[in-house]
């Protein structure tokens, strides 16, 4: 890494031995979106964690299933990092970490690695950092790499999007949010796991899963349903099971492969706009016209197209070099 880079950023040494003080360091400065989190990432490299996302409706019982999923793991000597992707006020900007709490009991545990990444008002922003975030766990030498969200809409979706194995945790009794579940993660599902299933209409909820599974698609493989109770630890093990059959799947179907794929081509897409958006702010010929556009009334969609295709034509930009020099 550059001299600059290193003075804000851990050094790497520390991140692979996974000190908690470094991990952190990294980890808010992809948050931030620091100019040196490129170099940082590269540094780091690729690992073999298994990158797993847990979401679903508010009181699910997420976080308490993410705990004993830690235990777990933690009896057979893995090594487990957890980002909790938290919901922020953009007014107040205070993020709700009230569901760590349920995971105290693994903070002493030098083989797991707990954090929070708050919303902030931008879940678009969140999803890239997210998955920097993973694969910065994963790089550092982490078996498991647990991603838990909240709530089952589009931004989850998005966030989720950063690792191979998606589990939806839903309960019963919850009605219309069925059909949520069915209209935001159906697609992306690869395990359901009905938590809190001592409680009445547990039989129902899976009969609704099963029926709406049949109305899926038949050519990709049907999600598996997982019935827990995980405050007594009831259905743990099973869970882990249907993860570990569907990591299997994953790999001798080639699914694997493609789904990283796609991972890094979406990765590299908000990076290519990040960048665009940067020259933008860095180009005084662009800012007048924006300004110009902005006075005029004009229509938003051709300024920006006249602009990007300023920005991308090699104008020079406020700092001295063409816009065709990003690229080297």
């Amino acid at each position: 890494m550059t001299a600059s880079a290193t003075d804000r950023l851990p050094p790497v040494e520390r991140v692979l031995q996974r000190d908690p003080r470094a991990l952190g360091r990294a980890l808010s400065a992809l948050e931030s979106r620091d100019p040196g989190r490129g170099e940082l990432l590269r540094a780091v490299g690729g690992g073999r964690a298994r990158r797993v996302g847990i979401t679903g409706p508010p009181g699910a019982g997420k976080s308490t299933l993410v705990d004993r999923l830690i235990g777990s793991l933690r009896e057979t000597g893995l090594e487990v990092a957890v980002l909790a992707v938290d919901p922020t006020s953009p007014y107040s900007g205070g993020a709700i970490l009230g569901d760590r709490v349920r995971m105290h009991r693994h903070y002493t545990d030098p083989g797991v690695y707990i954090r929070s990444m708050a919303t902030r008002g931008a879940m678009g922003g969140l999803a890239g950092a997210t998955r920097d975030a993973v694969a910065l766990l994963d790089g550092a030498g982490f078996d498991w790499v647990l991603v838990e969200t909240v709530g089952v809409g589009q931004d989850e979706v998005d966030v989720i999007g950063a690792v191979d194995t998606v589990a939806v945790v839903t309960l019963p009794g919850l009605g219309d949010d069925i059909q949520a579940i069915k209209a935001g993660v159906l697609e992306v599902a690869d395990l359901f796991v009905i938590n809190k299933s001592d409680l009445e209409g547990a039989e129902r909820t899976r009969r609704d899963l099963e029926t709406m599974l049949d109305m899926g698609p038949r050519d990709q493989r049907r999600p598996e349903i997982v019935m827990t109770v995980a405050h007594r630890g009831e259905g743990i093990d099973e869970v882990l099971a249907a993860l570990a059959r569907h990591h299997d799947w994953l790999r001798e179907s080639g699914t694997f492969t493609l789904r990283r794929r796609e991972q890094l081509r979406v990765r590299v897409e908000a990076l290519v706009v990040e960048e665009i958006a940067a020259m933008m702010r860095r180009d005084e010929s662009a800012q007048g016209e924006l300004d110009e556009a902005v006075e005029a009334g004009e229509d938003p969609y051709a300024a920006a197209r006249r602009i990007t295709a300023a920005l991308l034509h090699g104008r020079k930009t406020a700092d001295g070099g063409a816009a065709s020099d990003q690229k080297r």
